[in-house]
């Protein structure tokens, strides 16, 4: 199988702005949904992004109404018949990569959630390091509703969010959260006008790339460390 162009993505737009980069889910006919083919791209760009030495800040947003609906339903088919989060192509190891990577990039990461952020969605707006969204943005996990476990690192960052009651309601109930109640309970950092997101997330993210890079990072992984264990770096 060739390796993918990744200087034409078919699934992301990417694009530089100084030390600002934004990666945009470019399929809003699918909601911006996943499946292996879009989460082994997105693998390969947050690579290329991590090996930027110029990226110092990232903002992950989507086009039209959604985010990002997570897994598209072959894919959650095939999760549910093996009854396990552990299995699947481009299902739950490829996610469980792509959520590490995100986490845990030397860039800083804000998440511009522009709509919807279903499962796999709400997993990488958790990745970031700061979450806007708009005022009608819903965030929910309907994994358990479908017959599958909610797992790994997601969970992790989650449970660390909302705390273990309301991570259970959440996910085991497949509980929506509107923006305002995540915003109150610290889950999203602020509710922006869907008009001010992007430029808010510009802002938010060019005060991230000047602040000095070493002692940024070193930050994020000592904070990370209580929520994912320590890494070896």
């Amino acid at each position: 199988m060739p390796e993918p162009d990744l200087s034409s993505p078919a699934f992301f737009v990417l694009e530089s702005d100084g030390p600002v980069t934004t990666l945009t889910f470019n399929r809003p006919e699918r909601r911006n949904g996943l499946n292996s083919a879009v989460l082994g791209e997105l693998e390969e760009l947050l690579g290329r992004i991590r090996d930027d030495r110029r990226t110092r800040a990232l903002i992950l947003t989507g086009s039209g109404p959604a985010f990002c609906a997570g897994a598209e339903p072959a894919a959650v088919a095939e999760r549910a018949g093996q009854g396990d989060m552990s299995g699947g192509r481009g299902g739950p190891r490829v996610i469980g990569r792509v959520f590490d990577i995100l986490a845990h990039l030397d860039v800083m990461t804000v998440a511009a959630v522009n709509g919807h952020a279903v499962g796999g969605g709400w997993s990488l707006a958790l990745a970031a390091d700061y979450c806007l969204a708009v005022p009608d943005a819903e965030f929910w996990v309907p994994e358990v509703d479908l017959g599958v476990p909610f797992r790994g690192l997601p969970s992790f960052a989650l449970t660390h969010r909302l705390g273990p009651w309301l991570t259970k309601e959440a996910v085991i109930l497949c509980r929506r959260f509107g923006a305002d109640e995540l915003r109150q309970l610290g889950v999203v950092n602020q509710v922006v006008d869907p008009d001010q997101l992007m430029v808010e997330a510009r802002r938010i993210a060019q005060k991230y790339a000047a602040q000095p890079a070493k002692a940024a990072n070193a930050t994020k992984r000592d904070v990370n460390a209580v929520v994912y264990g320590p890494r070896h770096y």
